[in-house]
Formats: C-alpha cells, structure tokens, sequence
C-alpha cells in the first residue's frame, strides 16, 4: 500500500482547527479522511490524586505522549490500524477501550502543539497553522469548556491566564514559522480553505 497524506493543522486552543478539518472532509470524503485530535495523546494520569491532576499545565508539550502520537501517525500513514487512546477530560485519564483506526489515504492531524516536534513536522506533507484574534479564541474556548467538558467560567479563565496565553506565546504562537499555509479565521476563510483542497488533490493525483 503506498503511503498516506498527512495534513497538520495547528493554532491556538479556540482558533478554528477542528472547522478547517471538517471542511477538508467535507469535501474528500469520510471514507478516505480521518481526523486526529492530539488532545487524544495527553499523558494518561490515572496514577495521581484526582487534585494533582487538574493542577498539571496542559499546555506545555510535555502533557502530550508525542512517542506514542508519532509511533501511531507512522502506522497508519503506512496502512496500518492503530488502537487510539481515548482522554477522558472530566478525570484526566484514558478511558479503558482506545478506539480501532485506519487505514486511510488522508490524515488531519490538528492540535496546538502538533508544530512543536520536528519529527513530526518531518511527517508531514502539508503544514498548516490556522492563526485567529486572541479574544475570539478565548471566546471560542470558555463556551467550549462550559458546555463539553463541565468547567466552570472561573476555572476556565484562571486556566487560560495561567497557562493557555503564556504556553501560548512561548510554544504555540512560533510554530507558525513552520507552516506551509496561514489560514487567518479558520474554516470561515473559504478563499484559504479552497487553496488547501487543490494542494491536497494535487497530492492525491500525484500518488496514483
């Protein structure tokens, strides 16, 4: 089986990540395009009190098993299935049956820090970093955390100024250098979203 096309799609926690790859799948189909969410690959924490582990910075690259993250984006982009953690935000740990994946011949990989790691990048056929107002994302980030993962407002705004902006600016915000695309506003940006689907079939049509 020839190899697969991996898509990374970074930016900021609330930048429209999750839109941009919907609109790709939109397009070219559930059936040849899967979706990954690194918040999947966040360290399981089951080993510490419950206390301890809202308390760790989940912003910082070392919260992610970049090993495991890597090893399973190998394995399916060589059509391979890999069984997928799954996190469970409400107790920080992974529940105990991973989700079975692949293969497929297209890979979205979207994350905040899925630039960070050069191994990674090396993967990568298509880089791209979706980069949108701080206050929109924060925006975007306090109704997501009320209404899906059972925050309270207060929690989520001493989160975000204790750890999102700052992790922020010092890891996420420079991995837009890498980037092969800046797509500004995310998925709304239709003009951007258009050129990203032509690079992709273009690869696509390269590899028959």
């Amino acid at each position: 089986m020839e190899r697969g096309i991996l898509i990374g799609i970074a930016g900021g926690s609330g930048s429209g990540k999750t839109l941009v790859s919907r609109r790709i799948v939109e397009d070219l189909g559930s059936d040849r395009v899967i979706i990954i969410q690194q918040d999947s690959y966040y360290k399981d924490l089951s080993h510490l009190p419950l206390e301890e582990r809202a308390k760790r910075n989940f912003d910082h690259p070392e919260s992610i098993d970049t090993e495991m993250l890597i090893a399973q984006m190998n394995d399916l982009l060589h059509g391979r299935t890999i069984e997928q953690p799954i996190y469970d935000f409400a107790v920080h740990a992974h529940k105990p049956k991973p989700r079975c994946i692949g293969p497929h011949s297209i890979i979205v990989l979207e994350g905040i820090l899925i630039l960070d790691d050069p191994r990674l990048r090396e993967m990568m056929d298509i880089k791209v970093y979706v980069d949108t107002d701080s206050d929109i994302r924060l925006l975007r980030r306090l109704c997501r955390d009320v209404r899906e993962r059972g925050r309270s407002v207060d929690s989520v705004l001493e989160q975000y100024e204790k750890s999102v902006r700052p992790m922020h600016l010092q890891f996420v915000e420079p991995t837009k250098r890498y980037a092969d695309i800046i797509i500004p506003e995310g998925g709304h940006n239709l003009v951007a979203i258009d050129l990203l689907k032509t690079k992709i079939r273009a690869l696509l049509n390269e590899r028959k």
